[in-house]
C-alpha cells in the first residue's frame, strides 16, 4: 500500500483541509499520515473561529519519523496557518522527501480574487518557497496569480491559463495544475502543464449553479490519492473533476443539506467505483 503524509490543518467543522483529505485518501486504499499545522474550530469562512497553531509540533513528528525509518510515497501539503510554517515545511520535505517522493502542493490561501481572512499580504511570498519545491502545485487561479504575480481577472482566455501554468513551472514546480479554469459558459475543470514535455492537458464537466469552500481539498485529495493508487495525471484529474462534480451535485438535491460544505460522504461509493473500473 502506497503512504502519503499530509501536512494541513484540521478544521473541526466544515468539510475541508485533514477532515476532507484522509477519508478521501483512506476511501482511496492510500495510507494517509497526516501532519495538523492547527486546529480550527471551523474552517475560515466561519466568523469568530478558534484557532490553535501546532507550529511547534511540525519538526519533532518529522524527526521522529526519520529516527523511525518511515518512508513516504509522497508528501502532500495544504493549508499553512503562517508564514512562518513555511520553512519547517520545506525542512520536513529535506528530512522525509527521498529520491522517488512526490512533493504535492496545494498552496490553500485564497479564492475569488482574496486571500483567506487569516493571512496578511506577505504571504504568498512565502507560500512560493514551499511552491516551488513542488513535483505538482495546484492552485486556483487566485492562488496562482498570488504566486506569480499576476493581475487577477475574473474574465479570461486561454492564453492568460496558459500564461499561469507556465510562470508556476518558472517558480521551480515540475507541473502546474489550474482548477476552476473554464472557457465557455456552463462548462468547468481543469488545465495543467507539464514542464518536461511542454505539454498542455484540459478537462471540463458541468458546471454547477453553487458553491462551497473545500472543494478544493476534495480535487487535490482525489488527484494524489489517483496517482498513489497508478493513474495517469491526465486520468486522475478526470477523476478528481468529475467526483468533485457529483459531491457538489448530491448537497444541492439534498433539501437538508448544508451551507458550510459539500457532503462529500455520500459520493465516496462513485469514487471507488470510478477508481476500480480505471485501474
Amino acid at each position: 500500500m502506497k503512504r502519503i503524509a499530509s501536512i494541513q490543518d484540521i478544521s473541526c467543522l466544515g468539510r475541508c483541509s485533514l477532515t476532507v483529505a484522509l477519508p478521501i485518501i483512506s476511501a482511496m486504499g492510500v495510507e494517509c499520515a497526516i501532519v495538523p499545522t492547527a486546529v480550527l474550530s471551523t474552517h475560515t469562512m466561519f466568523q469568530n473561529f478558534t484557532c490553535c497553531d501546532l507550529s511547534d509540533q511540525i519538526l519533532p513528528i518529522a524527526r521522529h519519523w526519520k529516527d523511525e525509518q518511515v518512508q513516504f510515497d509522497a508528501i502532500y501539503t495544504g493549508y499553512l496557518a503562517s508564514a512562518e510554517q513555511v520553512g519547517d515545511v520545506c525542512a520536513f520535505f529535506d528530512l522525509l522527501g527521498g529520491e522517488n517522493t512526490m512533493i504535492f502542493v496545494d498552496p490553500a490561501m485564497a479564492d475569488h480574487g482574496k486571500l483567506y481572512p487569516a493571512f496578511g499580504p506577505e504571504f504568498p511570498a512565502q507560500m512560493a518557497k514551499v511552491a516551488a519545491r513542488a513535483d505538482v502545485v495546484i492552485p486556483n487561479i487566485t492562488e496562482a496569480c498570488l504566486l506569480t504575480g499576476v493581475e487577477y481577472r475574473e474574465q479570461y482566455d486561454e492564453g492568460y491559463i496558459r500564461d499561469l501554468l507556465q510562470r508556476l513551472v518558472a517558480l521551480g514546480a515540475k507541473r502546474a495544475v489550474l482548477t476552476g479554469v473554464s472557457f465557455e459558459e456552463g462548462k468547468l475543470g481543469v488545465m495543467s502543464y507539464d514542464g518536461a514535455t511542454g505539454e498542455y492537458f484540459t478537462y471540463f464537466n458541468e458546471k454547477m449553479p453553487a458553491s462551497f469552500h473545500g472543494t478544493g481539498d476534495i480535487f487535490s485529495s482525489v488527484v494524489m490519492g489517483g496517482v498513489m493508487r497508478g493513474l495517469s495525471m491526465e486520468d486522475a484529474l478526470k477523476l478528481a473533476v468529475d467526483y468533485t462534480l457529483e459531491c457538489i451535485r448530491v448537497t444541492t438535491e439534498d433539501p437538508n443539506g448544508t451551507w458550510y460544505g459539500v457532503e462529500f460522504e455520500r459520493a465516496i461509493p462513485m469514487l471507488c467505483e470510478r477508481l476500480k473500473s480505471a485501474e
